[in-house]
Parts: C-alpha cells; sequence; structure tokens
C-alpha cells in the first residue's frame, strides 16, 4: 500500500467520523462563518523519477519552498463541524541533482477540508480536518536546455490540525495551522525527451489572525 493510499483512507475515516458526529450536533454556532488573514510557509517534501529519452537519470529532486499570505473560510455546519476552503499561490524552483535546474512553476492549491472543532467556544480551540485539493500548476519556465516545461494538474489528498486562541471577548482570535497535502504531478519538456513523475506532498503551515461571525 502506497502513500496515497495511506491518506486516502485516513482522509476517508476522518470524513466518515466527522459525518457521524454531525447527526448528533446542534448548537447556535450553526450557521456562522470565520475568516482567516494567514501566513503561510509552503514546504515541499518532494522526491522524483526523472528519464530523458527513456532513461531514468537518477538523483534527487529538490523543490525550493515558498512564504506567501493567505485568506480562508470556514463555515459552521453544526457547532463542531466547519467546512473550510483555502486558496493561495505560490512559486517554486526544481532542481535535480543530476541534471541541474530544472525550472520554475507556479502552484495555485485550492483545499477544501471538513473540521471537527472539539471546544468551538474555549480558551483554546483545537480541530482537526482531512479533505480534497486540486493543483493548477502556470507559468512553467525551464532553465537552460529546458525547453516547453510544463505541469499536469492533479488532485490530491489533504490532512490538518491546528488551533484558535479568542482574543478577549470579543470575535478575533489568533490561528497556528498545519497541513499535510499528499500531490503527484507528471512534468514533460523538450517535446517529450524529459518526462517526471514527482511527489511534491508539502507541508503547509499557517499562522494569523481571524474573525467568527
Amino acid at each position: 500500500m502506497n502513500i496515497s493510499r495511506i491518506a486516502a483512507a485516513a482522509v476517508l475515516f476522518t470524513l466518515a467520523s466527522t459525518a457521524a458526529l454531525a447527526q448528533a450536533d446542534s448548537s447556535d454556532l450553526a450557521g456562522h462563518f470565520q475568516v482567516r488573514l494567514r501566513g503561510l510557509a509552503f514546504l515541499p517534501d518532494a522526491s522524483a523519477t526523472v528519464k530523458v529519452g527513456g532513461v531514468n537519470i537518477g538523483g534527487s529532486t529538490h523543490v525550493t519552498k515558498s512564504f506567501v499570505p493567505e485568506v480562508d473560510g470556514t463555515y459552521f455546519v453544526t457547532d463542531h463541524i466547519g467546512i473550510e476552503v483555502i486558496a493561495a499561490t505560490t512559486q517554486h524552483a526544481v532542481h535535480n541533482s543530476v541534471a541541474g535546474p530544472v525550472g520554475s512553476v507556479w502552484l495555485l492549491p485550492p483545499t477544501a477540508t471538513v473540521q471537527y472543532h472539539f471546544d468551538p467556544n474555549g480558551a483554546i480551540r483545537p480541530y482537526v480536518g482531512a479533505g480534497v485539493n486540486y493543483t493548477f500548476f502556470y507559468s512553467a519556465h525551464g532553465n537552460g536546455a529546458i525547453t516547453d516545461l510544463s505541469f499536469k494538474n492533479n488532485w490530491g489528498w489533504a490532512l490538518q490540525a491546528g488551533v484558535d486562541v479568542p482574543v478577549g471577548d470579543g470575535p478575533y482570535f489568533l490561528n497556528l495551522d498545519v497541513k499535510k497535502l499528499f500531490l503527484s504531478t507528471d512534468l514533460k519538456a523538450n517535446g517529450g525527451l524529459v518526462r517526471a513523475s514527482a511527489d511534491l506532498d508539502p507541508w503547509i503551515v499557517g499562522a494569523g489572525v481571524g474573525i467568527r461571525f
């Protein structure tokens, strides 16, 4: 069983458990929203198989980190169950230890998660979540001899854990959030002479402020 299947099983188990809990859950929070403004660190945990003319060239592949602002929103279905949607765009450079600099690409990975909030009105408000992601790859540029670089858009899985900490008695709060995306893509360049299958599998660490209304 590979990592993607394990991730899929974990996501489906979390979603099923959350749905079961939602059936017995009701509260004044149902129908309310949270909006957060966060700074994100997008930290790829990449590996890839690179082939030139069908021959595996070996080596390791490195994808650079990225730090960006992000806005997300959460809708409370019940007191404890929320649906979060996030979107941010990041730029990354790709380097192979044998081929050298490959190029750069922008990612837009909108992600939706179903969350369970353990104590949504407490002084500390932890939550966990699971969901899906669809990543768009755009504005890819090859380096040196690499031309016509392109990446395949793809679906992925997402797992999440975080905490909200209210500031005083008002609607504002601080937030810390960690996500793990299980994301793969295929790339090609030089008219298909260069091809690669890559697992990006980034950690996304965010911190910021939010408001509930």
